[in-house]
């Protein structure tokens, strides 16, 4: 038995931050998102169906093997009910033992687990908790777990800020699981509600030939970034506040605008929203993401923002179609990479291979 899953990665179209428990819990968070052609993969072997001559049947039926392959990191341990969360997989060992814990009662399992992702960590994407939704699905599939979109992401977020106590927001978790375009509203008591938009094929279409991703070569730790702003809201700093109410607003306008069809109106949140994000943590923009941004704009980009808590990754890039060439191909000789990415309809999925 094989299994595999595969959740897609996401842009943060608007309201990114107000995901966050320090704002919503208060003032209530809204978000707009859609996921993008790009993946976090998970491969489970469970142990006891190992066959001979497979590189890792020395692992014997006793064993967990967690192999990031992008990472170039593997940690083997004993099978166990309970494992030490893992300095170099946090993720791995972390979703395990909620997994083992909460769905298995109790009894360790075996096996080897391969996980890779289409873009780096600290892009911007929602990469990390994207894996973890990967993960999950894999589990979910080879124990028959009766696990629905929302039971699945709210699992992730557990694992991600309960167990492990990473900072972060939420909107990661359910736009790598419902997958599509999706205005999300967060709420205190956990309450999340996924709101799918039904866009019209040709504003999709535009939308797709408007936009290209700019990977910056900058990795950034995004716990670190999303602290700062939970230390501005629990100091209720006035100015951050202000432009998380921005941000917010922003994703209701853009909400409309996509809906419409107002392309105009689209880009127009997109530079507001980017505007009142860099006010919220000091470290979300510096002298390089400026200088990169005036850059896209003097060739050919009509609005852009950092995707993600901010920091460095990726820089989503808006442009009019004629445009884009050129802006490709300026961006391409600043150095960095560029993606022209298409938006996905599906959220996570599993599947396995006898």
């Amino acid at each position: 038995m094989l299994i595999r899953s595969k959740a897609p990665l996401r842009l943060g179209l608007a309201g990114g931050g107000t995901d966050i428990a320090a704002y919503y819990d208060i003032y209530g968070g809204y978000v707009l998102n859609a996921t993008i052609d790009m993946y976090a993969y998970c491969i489970l072997e469970p142990a006891d169906l190992q066959k001979s001559g497979d590189p890792t049947e020395s692992c014997g039926g006793g064993k967990i093997v967690f192999n990031a392959a992008d990472f170039d990191k593997t940690e083997t341990y004993e099978a166990a009910s309970v494992l030490p969360v893992s300095p170099a997989l946090p993720l791995h060992t972390g979703i395990y033992n909620r997994i083992v814990a909460d769905y298995n009662g109790g009894k360790p399992l075996s096996f080897v687990m391969t996980t890779y992702s289409d873009a780096p960590a600290g892009s911007g994407l929602g990469s990390s908790s994207t894996m973890v939704v990967a993960i999950i699905k894999a589990f979910a599939e080879w124990l028959n777990l009766p696990l629905g979109e929302y039971d699945i992401a709210s699992l992730a977020y557990r694992v991600e800020r309960g167990d492990l106590k990473l900072a972060g927001g939420k909107q990661d978790q359910y736009a790598a699981t419902f997958g599509g375009f999706n205005f999300m509203e967060f709420y205190r008591d956990e309450r999340v509600v996924v709101n799918p938009l039904r866009l019209k094929r040709w504003i999709r279409n535009e939308l797709e030939a408007s936009l290209v991703l700019y990977y910056t070569g900058v990795s950034r730790e995004s716990a670190n970034i999303i602290r700062q702003q939970i230390e501005n809201m629990e100091a209720k700093n006035a100015k951050s506040i202000e432009s998380m109410h921005e941000l917010k607003k922003q994703a209701v306008c853009m909400k409309e605008a996509l809906l419409k069809g107002d392309f105009a109106g689209f880009s127009s949140c997109l530079l507001n929203g980017w505007l009142a994000k860099r006010n919220m943590a000091a470290s979300i923009s510096n002298s390089f993401l400026d200088e990169t941004y005036r850059y896209a704009l003097d060739n050919g980009a009509e609005s852009a923002k950092i995707s993600g808590a901010g920091g460095g990754g990726f820089m989503m890039l808006y442009c009019d179609p004629k445009n884009r060439v050129r802006l490709i191909r300026a961006m391409k000789a600043r150095g960095g990479v560029v993606f022209t990415p298409s938006f996905t309809e599906i959220g996570t999925q599993a599947w396995t291979l006898y």
